[in-house]
């Protein structure tokens, strides 16, 4: 092989992979602009509400109630080795808030929410609603994207506080019952650890990771292929973006917040 056939081998997929972080920057960008012109169709917005949060909120709760318990018990067998057995409390509530509550609740919101949303979108092109929508005069970033979008970015946060809290009561249950602790010690040394950053951390990256779940699933819908297999492809794509992106946009996020 030629080294100018090595380096297109090479170049191909890199340029690939640019160009499609540039279609999902102004996807997301067009999104965002339309946020502050009209219409706005609020019965869409109120149906995006409750199927991304209130229907979500039982894998999120029973996520978050097992990793506070198994957090427990990892910090609990860890302090062990070194006498510090009594930082179990303050360590679950700090880790819940600001790492394992927002990045385990998007990432379950995205394997929910993403699929769910691409394959609705990718459906609706495939059989050319979005067309009809077009052809009746009604921008489909309006009636499609936008209520999703700014019901993810609503709603996410709202999941990852309930999730704070059902984790840290995990924690709490298996401290108790399983740790020995006492129960009255345990809560008071929760709340003298956990400051309020730490909770309001991972509610603003609760935000900005259900902004990029519904956009993902938004974008991958409306760029669906033909047929089943198209829209089968759009869907896997989606939880795939969205849960790399939130993976990435964690780091991002603890580095602004935490880095010394």
């Amino acid at each position: 092989m030629s080294l100018t056939a090595s380096l297109a081998a090479i170049g191909r997929p890199v340029l690939a992979a640019l160009a499609l972080i540039g279609r999902l920057a102004l996807y997301a960008f067009e999104t965002v602009t339309h946020l502050l012109r009209p219409p706005f169709y609020g019965r869409e917005f109120l149906h995006a509400l409750v199927q991304i949060g209130w229907l979500s909120l039982p894998v999120v709760g029973l996520t978050a109630v097992f990793t506070g318990g198994a957090l427990a018990l990892q910090i609990y067998a860890g302090g062990s080795r070194f006498n510090a057995e009594s930082v179990v409390p303050s360590i679950v509530a700090i880790g819940m808030t600001r790492e394992l509550g927002p990045v385990l609740g998007g990432l379950m919101v995205a394997a929910r929410v993403a699929s769910s949303i691409a394959a609705e979108i990718g459906t609706m092109k495939v059989t050319e609603q979005i067309d009809a929508l077009v052809t009746l005069s009604t921008h489909p970033m309006k009636y499609l994207t936008l209520p999703r979008v700014l019901a993810a970015t609503l709603a996410v946060p709202v999941l990852v506080g309930v999730g704070d809290a059902i984790g840290i009561m995990g924690g709490y249950l298996v401290g108790i019952t399983r740790l020995d602790f006492n129960a009255a010690a345990y809560l008071k040394n929760t709340a003298d650890f956990l400051e309020t950053w730490d909770v309001v951390s991972g509610l603003i990256k609760g935000a900005v990771f259900g902004f990029i779940v519904a956009t993902m699933g938004c974008f991958y819908g409306m760029h669906s292929g033909r047929g089943a297999q198209g829209v089968g492809r759009a869907t896997k794509s989606a939880v795939v973006a969205a849960s790399v992106l939130i993976l990435a946009a964690n780091y991002i996020l603890t580095e602004l917040f935490f880095s010394a």
